[in-house]
């Protein structure tokens, strides 16, 4: 399908709508044949309600697993279609994994993708072969190993600023992988939950999830962090079996022109 157009229809009124979502039970954001994904059950709520089809621009295209707190989407609807009650009308009929958070009109100079500067990802590792709670298991990825904090930062901070990180995205033809990092530290909260931060311009495909499987193997010991900056330098694919599992990671937050970061 081809990309809409950057500006609303003429009489059409453009709004910004801000979601959350658990991913467990989709497959990724974007539609695709035969699989269930949110893009598809959040655009045939809002083409039932505007009888008419309703297409969605989105932020950011979490993969399969994957959930937000904070995405971002805009759609164009005819003016007679009351926007006031519709993040209420979507509540009602959308299934409790995805809600609408805010619906708010904006101008045609909004676009949820291309006008974004800035998208923050969360991920959260329990470590040292503990349990995980069943009522968090959806949020947490597990580790065997107990992950050094102080290296888990070092080995984030190498990977800080603009490059090309083709080693740490699954590749896609004719997509770029060239990004700029912004931020990627870490904490270990109270409860001893490994917490990350990871804010960039845009994320590759898969981006996120083979910076952690890279940075964890640091942080556990089993290579150094002369390793990272190798493998950003050379490009030198990251192995599939690093990258970490999508359970963990989250959308936090996308930012724009003129609002503060998250």
């Amino acid at each position: 399908m081809s990309e809409p157009t950057l500006s609303a229809e003429s009489g059409f009124l453009r709004l910004r709508i801000e979601l959350a979502y658990d991913g467990t039970h989709y497959s990724g954001w974007a539609k695709q044949p035969d699989q269930r994904t949110i893009q598809e059950e959040i655009e045939n709520a809002l083409s039932l309600i505007a009888q008419v089809p309703i297409e969605t621009i989105v932020a950011g295209r979490t993969d399969a697993g994957v959930h937000a707190s904070g995405q971002v989407i805009h759609i164009d609807i005819p003016p007679a279609l009351e926007y006031h009650d519709l993040a209420f009308k979507l509540n009602c009929m959308l299934d409790e994994d995805i809600r609408v958070l805010k619906v708010t009109p904006t101008t045609d100079a909004f676009h949820a993708r291309f006008s974004a500067t800035q998208r923050t990802y969360s991920y959260r590792i329990l470590d040292g072969n503990r349990l995980i709670p069943p009522l968090l298991r959806l949020g947490v990825a597990a580790w065997y190993r107990t992950l050094d904090l102080d290296l888990l930062n070092s080995a984030s901070a190498l990977l800080l600023g603009h490059h090309d990180f083709a080693a740490f995205c699954k590749y896609r033809e004719g997509a770029s992988t060239i990004r700029t990092l912004v931020r990627f530290d870490w904490i270990r909260d109270e409860d001893g939950y490994l917490i990350a931060d990871i804010a960039a311009d845009a994320f590759c495909y898969s981006m996120v999830r083979n910076l952690v499987g890279a940075v964890v193997c640091v942080a556990e010991g089993r290579n150094d962090l002369e390793w990272i900056a190798s493998m950003l330098a050379n490009k030198e694919r990251v192995p599939d079996s690093l990258v970490f599992e999508a359970r963990g990671l989250s959308l936090r937050s996308v930012q724009y022109p003129n609002e503060s970061p998250d």
